[in-house]
């Protein structure tokens, strides 16, 4: 995997880039979602043991380990294994059996995904006008996804570069909102529904500004949401500093939890797992 000089190449061409951003798809008022999900509610990463993820999980638990960036493993009950944002930087420890990218830029996709990986979900369409539509189910697992738009390299919009994936298993609902760009519609939160495990973004910069993200998850009101694409202590803080104006904050000793609708905090939560 290279190293940190790489990545920084990759952020810095992008975030040299980044300008003014119309948000066409930012609503005037705060939108509220509608129930679409089943049932109410929900330095370097450390190594993640293969080992631990061949442990069994009962059929109502899930079990999602940090990768790192903007990658999690997502594993269901009945052990489909499902890689968020799948790079060639930030791959799990074992070949998943679906993964989902975006393409705001090269940490979050790749050309050369593992010829073994049976399902590649990719976040944009051919085209602007095409977005990327997926549903598919695998065993106990459902994905689909809701585009949404991103700031091009010229620092004009492209329509519909970016996806939030949706994974529904073990009678939950968990959302990645990829690499967002701006809050949400009324389309686009009933097209999300009810979310109980949510993957936030929080640089603060080339993704959605602060404001504007804690408007989102004001808005999404997940259960539980774990923090991820930041790049130093400096900004996970500052998310972390906001987010305990209105919700309890976590730190998690290891980069990986089992969670399950009955075990779901009663009031939301922000859980940070060990990464970056």
């Amino acid at each position: 995997m290279p190293g940190t000089a790489a990545l920084a190449t990759v952020l810095g061409l992008f975030s040299s880039r980044v300008a003014a951003f119309e948000l066409l798809q930012a609503p005037a008022a705060k939108p509220e979602l509608t129930q679409t999900c089943p049932g109410l509610v929900a330095s370097d990463a450390p190594r993640i043991l293969p080992a631990a993820l061949r442990v069994a999980l009962d059929p109502e638990q899930v079990r999602i380990s940090y990768i790192g960036h903007s990658s999690f493993l997502i594993e269901s009950p009945q052990l489909v294994r499902i890689a968020t944002d799948y790079n060639d930087y930030v791959r799990p420890p074992v070949v998943p059996d679906i993964v989902t990218m975006n393409h705001a830029h090269t940490t979050h996709f790749t050309d050369h995904p593992d010829p073994a990986i049976k399902y590649v979900l990719r976040g944009w369409g051919s085209t602007p006008d095409q977005p990327a539509r997926h549903d598919i189910t695998v065993k106990d697992v459902r994905v689909r996804n809701v585009p949404t738009n991103i700031r091009d390299w010229r620092g004009g919009t492209e329509r519909h570069g970016n996806s939030i994936f949706i994974y529904e298993t073990a009678n939950m609902c968990i959302a990645h909102l990829g690499h967002l760009h701006h809050t949400l519609n009324q389309q686009q939160l009933n097209e999300i529904g009810r979310v109980d495990v949510l993957f936030v973004p929080v640089d603060g910069n080339l993704t959605l500004d602060l404001d504007g993200m804690m408007e989102v998850l004001e808005a999404l009101k997940a259960p539980l949401m774990i923090p991820m694409h930041y790049f130093s202590s400096y900004s996970l803080n500052r998310f972390l500093d906001r987010a305990r104006q209105m919700w309890t904050v976590e730190m998690s000793e290891i980069p990986s939890l089992v969670i399950s609708k009955t075990s779901l905090p009663t009031a939301p939560k922000v859980m940070v797992l060990p990464g970056h």
